[in-house]
């Protein structure tokens, strides 16, 4: 491909290129990231499970694609991001295609819930923000946001479509196919136009201005020493980290327990199966927007004020289905918490580098999103689990409106500057 031979002379900024093909990777990951929700209820009305039964596999899920994550995160600082996606890839694929096959929960649990979630790892959003992070210093909150659009982009546009193919052609063809495509697809960019580092490419980062390498002793005297980047048992010694891994560890509550529930809880009400898909495909929608407000507010006020606001919202989105249980309630709430939804994808690694430096942000920014996925998959089981003892989401609802709110708080006591070695 002519975009590889040369990206010293070319036009157009390589990193350009590695953005499009992270899109398209997180626009095919994304739809299928979300089809559990759409095959809840089918899961169920075939195998007589409970809720806290298909819920247990969301779990499994998030803690083994929150280890995965971690393993992911210290891979891509030691050698870039390619075979990472690679063999994510064929663990995430062959996870989707073998599920066709399942015939039993333990079958059902191992397959979702393990061996697809460890490829998820290296597949999804964590990758590819840190990827962004190496390729532009300029604008990054910008480049992190564009190319993490393809995952909003990709909820609203396949959901849809994936709930057509599961009323029609049932959840085991429909989930096989869209294994063969992620495997096909993922491995086809990677192979072709993933690259790790710019200077692999003999390029810098896009915005940064070069540097004289034959500056003169006094001018290298008069220059104060870089700070020392941060890795994670030193980043583990301040109090900011831990305010982080709390507001992380709510947020991924949140954002699993809705798009597990969201799709069976609507349902319960009488709206159609078609019409809670579309809710679940116009929330990926609204994603873009706070996804594409979040990278340039980063840029021009930092990351603390929108996250803030992010846990606001949730915790008035709440509020609002716990009060008022309609068609248009649910639209607004879907809308709503959509808008929320990726905002700290964004954010993550621009306030891991504000905080502790760039060099280390794979492994800190893996290490926070365990966190985070941790939370979703205990909330999206317990969500199962409190409505098979009560018959309702109410319960879980109320306390994840509590808990967006002192995520409010944890947020605005997290000092943005960077910390020090101590």
């Amino acid at each position: 491909m002519t975009i590889n031979r040369d990206p010293k002379k070319s036009r157009i900024f390589y990193g350009w290129y590695v953005l499009a093909a992270s899109f398209l990777i997180l626009f095919l990951s994304s739809g299928a990231r979300y089809t559990i929700g759409i095959a809840f209820k089918p899961l169920i009305a075939e195998f007589g499970w409970s809720r806290s039964a298909v819920s247990l596999a969301v779990f499994l899920n998030m803690a083994f694609y929150s280890l995965s994550v971690i393993a992911t995160g210290k891979l891509y600082d030691r050698f870039g991001p390619k075979w990472v996606i690679i063999l994510s890839t064929l663990f995430v694929s062959s996870g989707y295609m073998l599920m066709a096959l399942s015939q039993t929960l333990w079958h059902f649990l191992f397959l979702y819930g393990v061996i697809a979630a460890v490829g998820l790892g290296g597949t999804t959003v964590p990758i590819f923000a840190a990827l962004m992070s190496k390729w532009f210093e300029k604008r990054r909150g910008l480049a992190i946001s564009l190319a993490l659009s393809g995952s909003c982009l990709g909820q609203f546009a396949l959901v849809p479509l994936f709930t057509t193919l599961i009323a029609d052609y049932g959840w085991r063809g429909s989930h096989f196919w869209i294994g063969v495509m992620m495997l096909v697809l993922n491995l086809g960019l990677t192979f072709l136009v993933i690259r790790g580092d710019p200077e692999d490419l003999g390029v810098i980062p896009y915005g940064r201005k070069e540097k004289s390498v034959n500056a003169s002793s006094h001018g290298d005297a008069e220059q104060s020493p870089p700070e020392k980047d941060l890795g994670l048992r030193e980043a583990m010694r301040t109090s900011s980290f831990w305010l982080f891994v709390l507001f992380m560890f709510v947020c991924g509550s949140g954002d699993f327990l809705v798009t597990t529930h969201l799709i069976p809880m609507v349902t319960d009400y009488g709206i159609p199966a078609a019409t809670a898909g579309n809710m679940l495909a116009w929330f990926g929608l609204l994603s873009l927007g706070g996804i594409l407000v979040a990278g340039p507010a980063s840029d021009l006020i930092g990351d603390r004020i929108p996250i803030a606001l992010t846990f606001l919202l949730r915790v008035l989105a709440f509020l609002l289905v716990l009060r008022y249980q309609t068609m248009v309630s649910f639209y607004v709430f879907a809308l709503v918490f959509g808008f929320t939804f990726l905002v700290t994808a964004p954010l993550t690694p621009t306030l891991v580098g504000r905080l502790y430096g760039f060099s280390h942000v794979g492994v800190l920014s893996g290490f926070i999103t365990t966190l985070h996925h941790l939370g979703g998959g205990v909330a999206a089981w317990g969500g199962g689990v409190l409505f098979d003892l009560t018959g309702s989401y109410q319960a879980v609802l109320a306390i994840s409106a509590v808990m967006a709110a002192i995520a409010v708080v944890s947020v605005m006591l997290i000092r943005e500057k960077r910390e020090a070695v101590s």
